[in-house]
């Protein structure tokens, strides 16, 4: 199926689902919608960054802290953290990522068309050698948090994983 074509639920402001749409459709015409955010970590507590393919319907080519996605329409955000992380790192049998909070993202940029998204955030860790999918990600690699933050001003990010990356340093700090 062509991704465009995927049915989302689409959102209000308070993450109530008020209707359905193709994907395709609710990025066209700025419809809020759900995703999930997961942060992988390997056994030596390294994170999984990617680059996404330049064939991505939003964000093409920009470098990424987390794998995720949309949320299918009738889906719960645990069932697409699962789905998403196993789907885009190339595993099975993955353990059930961790939730840690939602926030709504907005991104009125010019680069973003006026998208915004309920956006549930994970943690997992992966032992599993990861083969990610050709169709999503262009280059990975498991990077220490010293080489991430490093890179974090060379690359250029998803603004949506940016977002989510802060708020999770947030969250964090606040224990």
């Amino acid at each position: 199926m062509n991704p465009a074509d995927e049915i989302l639920d689409i959102v209000d402001e308070h993450d109530r689902v008020v209707t359905q749409a193709p994907r395709g459709e609710a990025y066209a015409r700025g419809l809020r919608h759900r995703c999930v955010f997961i942060q992988v970590r390997d056994a030596e507590g390294r994170l999984f960054v990617h680059r996404r393919t330049a064939s991505k319907l939003v964000f093409p080519a920009l470098y990424d802290l987390f794998v995720g996605g949309v949320v299918g329409a009738g889906e719960s955000y645990d069932e697409a953290a699962l789905r998403e992380a196993e789907e885009e790192l190339g595993v099975s049998g993955l353990s059930e990522p961790t939730y840690l909070f939602k926030f709504l993202y907005e991104d009125d940029s010019a680069g973003g068309a006026g998208l915004g998204w309920w956006s549930a955030v994970y943690e997992v860790r992966c032992d599993l050698p990861v083969r990610p999918q050709a169709e999503e990600v262009q280059w990975h690699a498991f990077l220490t948090d010293e080489e991430v933050a490093a890179r974090l001003g060379e690359w250029e990010w998803v603004p949506d994983g940016l977002a989510a990356h802060e708020r999770l340093r947030a969250f964090r700090a606040a224990g």
